[in-house]
């Protein structure tokens, strides 16, 4: 099958929408199907060969946060050409309401469209007011998936349909097999030791760094052994901000990191911990550290309790509760049996995550949409590799 995947955010930055598409992209090729991915990024950007980078980006707010988009005559033009020259059997476009190339490709698609959506909206205001705008692009979509419950509900309550959930997916073997970074773990002692992770940027409020770090400056004078390691974009100025001077030696900033070492990362840490606030719909980064057998711990957010098997994947913690947080951490760290218990259950829950297993579930979905257009082929013969 001829698949062209498109995504909004720039992959010049990364991102949980980015990652998605391409390891999508990887897993399809894998199974033996012909993939090109369209998304904004610097033409010199060293990119993988399927990509096709439409230019550079503009950080724009979206939901919270700033994406990095790309819009316009020029970039509409690169999408049209994009296209044509691919001829696909189906068009699979990432967050199609993102005022980027995603809805650029919708609107000058021809055949099957699939559209995922990440974001679970609280608040349906903006949406209501661009009713009109997006009526034309829910027309020309054949069929939609949510990565989430909560992304699923806004199709329901806001958009008037429904979409077929398949959440994010995981390389499960890339975490799992990676190597820990020199040095790390270390010994996690009852009383003592343990290492923290926090990987995202930490500067971004609904990422909770500033709970963990309040948690962590609290712990760290009655656990001497205590470290914590910390990944993603950001100035350590900023970081180490609130930290007592005694306390940096036990801090490091890895900076912004590659998948690769993302993977390392998270195999050198006994527990990872998501303090996020709000704001998230699935959780990708809770599979990632489930997948390198870390014990997590995370805030009671619905998108993560639903991840971590309602607390049986990973402990939970009152959203916005750091006296809570450190707590629960304390425990852990103390209690080997537990953070075992939670990584075995982990471990069982993230192999239904695996990127093969999720790619079968798209491709079900991208048959049901050509069949919906005119019929042609069934998806047995695309869901066996070659």
């Amino acid at each position: 099958m001829r698949v062209g995947i498109v995504c909004p955010y720039s992959l010049d930055v990364p991102g949980g929408v980015q990652n998605h598409v391409i390891d999508l992209a990887e897993a399809l090729i894998g199974l033996g199907h012909e993939v090109s991915v369209l998304a904004p990024a610097d033409e010199d950007a060293d990119l993988p060969p399927y990509v096709v980078a439409v230019g550079r980006s503009v950080p724009v707010p979206y939901n919270g946060s700033v994406a990095r988009v790309s819009f316009g005559p020029v970039v509409t033009t690169r999408v049209r050409r994009w296209l044509n020259r691919g001829e696909f059997d189906v068009l699979h476009v990432h967050e199609p309401f993102a005022l980027s190339v995603s809805l650029l490709a919708v609107l000058c698609a021809r055949g099957p469209v699939v559209a995922t959506f990440h974001t679970a909206m609280t608040r349906s205001r903006a949406l209501a007011a661009a009713q009109g705008v997006l009526q034309l692009v829910l027309e020309k979509i054949t069929a939609r998936i949510a990565v989430s419950a909560l992304a699923r509900k806004v199709q329901v309550e806001h958009l008037d349909g429904g979409a077929v959930e398949i959440p994010n997916g995981v390389a499960v073997a890339k975490f799992a097999d990676a190597e820990p970074l020199p040095g790390w773990p270390g010994e996690c002692a009852p009383g003592s030791g343990g290492t923290l992770g926090f990987l995202g940027r930490f500067t971004e409020p609904r990422k909770g760094f500033g709970l963990l770090r309040r948690a962590f400056v609290a712990m760290a004078p009655h656990r001497p052994g205590l470290r914590l390691l910390v990944a993603g974009p950001g100035r350590p100025a900023d970081l180490y901000a609130d930290i007592p001077a005694g306390l940096h030696d036990r801090v490091t900033f890895l900076g912004l990191v590659s998948e690769s070492d993302k993977a390392r990362m998270l195999r050198s840490v006994d527990l990872y911990v998501a303090p996020n606030t709000g704001g998230e719909s699935f959780g990708m980064i809770l599979t990632e550290a489930m997948a390198a057998g870390a014990a997590v711990v995370a805030s009671d957010l619905d998108a993560f309790r639903r991840v971590l098997d309602g607390g049986r994947a990973g402990e939970l913690f009152p959203t916005g509760d750091a006296v809570a947080l450190g707590q629960v951490i304390t425990d852990l760290l103390d209690d080997e049996a537990r953070r075992s218990a939670l990584a075995a259950h982990a471990r069982q829950v993230v192999a239904g995550f695996d990127w093969p297993v999720v790619a079968r579930r798209v491709l079900e979905v991208y048959a049901a949409a050509i069949e919906a257009t005119d019929g042609r082929v069934l998806y047995q013969e695309w869901a066996e590799p070659r």
